[in-house]
């Protein structure tokens, strides 16, 4: 059987489960259901929809083309994209999860950027917004607005550095654009500014819709994306509170409670964790309000990890939205578990000198008691070692075969 009709099948038996799981639990079903439309209404649509509407709008009048130009000698040297992807950060940072995506496929289809380049610009511009960052996490789950400090600088920063690492996805081209790189800047920055308006006037008259028609679209499609946002939202609302019923949510809590013990972290955040796993705004909820015998220090960490991973419930957004495009999920899945990561680790060494106060020492792991690595727990743990080992080393097989190419093409 191969890898897509096993994915298939398992999609199948995923999505049975659910339908017979909701006529087990009809109660909860509904509860969950509302829950996440609730959160869809009073979060997600007003703070998601007006940036859909202006970000279409902007496209439309040629912004991008201007800003393209202008960041182009900036955005290519750090991240191998044109310049109009600096816009999409841009918007991407500011809005949020979905935003980069969109702004990303819009580009493609404006042939702005190739399959790799739009793969390495979503892969860093999707992100939470400083709204929800500050807002929802900081004040509303911790309680306090310290924590948006350390969590903004991990999150981004740690967006950041994907982005310099995603340099290194797709073979190195002499000229995917060269339309861009060889604009006349010989002038200096005047005939740059210049060149960026006449991009973007001729990028206006190429699009040629008058204002109404251009407003009348852009909240045509706007709406679209954001209906569809609020479907997964419900959807994985759903599907998390059936199969915690079920009890297979519970079982891969132990799981993640055995790797937590493994790395000295405290088990009580694997509920935050698997809840992540599913949907950002949910694990984030129970990394804040967890038992406060935990150290503050990581429950900031599980709030970054999820923030950054984004949850099941927006990596189904993004596959919605690149299903118009050749962009392929598997780079971006990859991007986000690196940024969770990263974003987790920099709150740890961060701590101290952003936050001022000591970061407690990690658990000692001979104090973890040997039935919880015994029996079941104890072949699963080595079951997820041994699969984490295997990625890492094809991860680095392909690192030393691309690292071999390169040093083969210099010239000798």
């Amino acid at each position: 059987m191969t890898m897509k009709k096993a994915g298939w099948l398992l999609l199948v038996m995923t999505l049975t489960s659910v339908i017979v799981l909701m006529a087990i639990y009809p109660k909860a079903a509904l509860e969950s259901a509302l829950r996440g439309l609730s959160i869809w209404w009073d979060v997600l649509f007003p703070s998601l929809f007006p940036f859909f509407v202006i970000s279409e709008m902007l496209l439309g009048f040629g912004v991008v083309h201007l800003i393209g130009t202008l960041l182009d000698p900036l955005m290519r040297p750090l991240f191998r994209i044109p310049g109009a992807g600096g816009f999409v950060a841009a918007m991407g940072y500011v809005s949020g999860y979905p935003v980069g995506a969109k702004l990303t496929a819009k580009l493609w289809e404006q042939k702005m950027v190739n399959r790799e380049e739009g793969e390495r610009l979503v892969a860093f511009t999707t992100s939470s917004d400083p709204i929800f960052l500050i807002g929802a996490v900081s004040v509303g789950f911790f309680h306090d607005p310290k924590i948006g400090l350390i969590l903004a600088i991990a999150h981004y920063g740690g967006g950041f550095v994907v982005g310099l690492l995603m340099r290194f996805h797709g073979r190195r081209k002499s000229a995917d654009h060269p339309g861009e790189d060889t604009l006349n800047i010989a002038g200096g920055k005047p005939g740059r500014i210049k060149a960026a308006f006449q991009a973007m006037h001729a990028a206006r008259l190429q699009d040629g819709r008058d204002l109404g028609t251009l407003v009348s679209q852009a909240i045509q499609s706007s709406l679209q994306l954001i209906i569809v946002v609020g479907g997964l939202v419900v959807f994985f609302s759903v599907f998390l509170e059936l199969w915690t019923r079920a009890g297979v949510v519970t079982s891969f809590t132990e799981l993640i409670k055995t790797m937590l013990s493994l790395i000295g972290m405290p088990q009580a955040l694997s509920t935050a964790l698997v809840g992540g796993i599913f949907e950002v705004t949910l694990g984030a909820r129970y990394a804040g309000e967890a038992g406060s015998f935990i150290p503050l220090p990581y429950k900031a960490a599980a709030a970054a990890f999820i923030l950054s991973w984004g949850g099941l419930s927006v990596h189904a957004q993004i596959v919605s939205i690149l299903n118009s495009t050749n962009l392929r999920y598997f780079p971006f899945a990859v991007a986000r578990l690196i940024h969770g990561i990263i974003a987790a680790t920099a709150v740890i060494l961060l701590w101290e000198t952003v936050m001022g106060t000591p970061m407690p020492a990690l658990m000692d792991l001979s104090a973890v008691s040997t039935p919880a690595l015994s029996g079941y727990s104890h072949i699963m743990a080595g079951f997820t070692v041994l699969i984490g080992t295997l990625i890492v080393c094809i991860l680095l097989i392909r690192l030393i075969r691309g690292l071999h190419q390169k040093i083969r093409k210099i010239p000798r």
